[in-house]
């Protein structure tokens, strides 16, 4: 189930959410301060291609530097993605068969927003904070 889902997400949603996340991997790259949030961005990227098996999981032991991290990053991109989970969850909800993604959708928000301090395991496998 988890692979018929993904597949319908990435032609309905997931290959646009992951080119908007690599152009703001790339733009955030381009100095050398956002390369940790170039490299968040592709990381969320990947989870925004191919979603269903996996879940973000919070980091007890992130800290303060993840705090301030989050802040640059809701300032410099996480309130445009955020932005365009919501639309594509609203317009995909607008029918029966999307509800499912839009509802994926939704619960990629969290993440989109504010994601130092956050990691993204399989659902299969136990998290083990280290």
């Amino acid at each position: 189930m988890k692979t018929i889902l993904n597949v319908i997400w990435l032609v309905l949603s997931g290959f646009w959410l992951f080119l908007a996340y690599l152009l703001a991997g790339v733009l955030l790259c381009i100095t050398i301060i956002g390369i940790p949030f170039g490299l968040a961005a592709f990381r969320i990227g990947v989870y925004a291609l191919w979603p269903f098996g996996y879940s973000v999981v919070e980091r007890h032991d992130a800290g303060a530097p993840s705090c301030v991290g989050n802040v640059l990053w809701l300032v410099l991109a996480g309130w445009w993605l955020a932005l365009g989970h919501i639309f594509t969850g609203i317009a995909l909800c607008l029918t029966i068969i999307g509800i499912p993604l839009g509802i994926a959708n939704f619960k990629l928000l969290p993440v989109s927003l504010l994601p130092f301090g956050k990691e993204i395991v399989r659902t299969d496998q136990p998290f083990t904070s280290q």
